[in-house]
């Protein structure tokens, strides 16, 4: 998918894509998969995921936003990703079948552990 198409995918009003999409035109590094999944399963392993991170005093940005439009999409989604420059931040995106509309965002930001010295 052209850097251009994505970057007008991300131009909606929430924090996620507006996230996504600066860092997407910083220079971030990105794919898009062909391949499609059931949104249903998306929603599924990501609710969990949501459930771990909460857990872990991790809230990541727009990811039950995210969860809740897979479930009430209801057709495959093909998935992407984009890493940003300085690999602090991780975008999930869910786009149509057709890779025409993006149907949900989320981000997480890396947990840097430091050192004990």
């Amino acid at each position: 998918m052209d850097r251009h198409v994505l970057m007008r995918l991300l131009a909606g009003d929430d924090e996620a894509s507006a996230a996504a999409l600066a860092v997407l035109q910083s220079g971030a590094t990105y794919v898009v998969w062909d391949r499609t999944v059931p949104a249903e399963r998306h929603a599924g392993v990501y609710a969990l995921r949501l459930r771990r991170m909460r857990l872990k005093g991790v809230e990541p940005l727009g990811l039950e936003r995210a969860v809740e439009l897979l479930r009430q999409h209801g057709r495959p989604v093909r998935g992407g990703m984009i890493e940003s420059a300085d690999r602090t931040w991780t975008f999930l995106l869910f786009l149509t079948e057709d890779g025409s509309t993006l149907v949900a965002c989320a981000g997480v930001q890396r947990v840097v552990e430091k050192s004990p010295l």
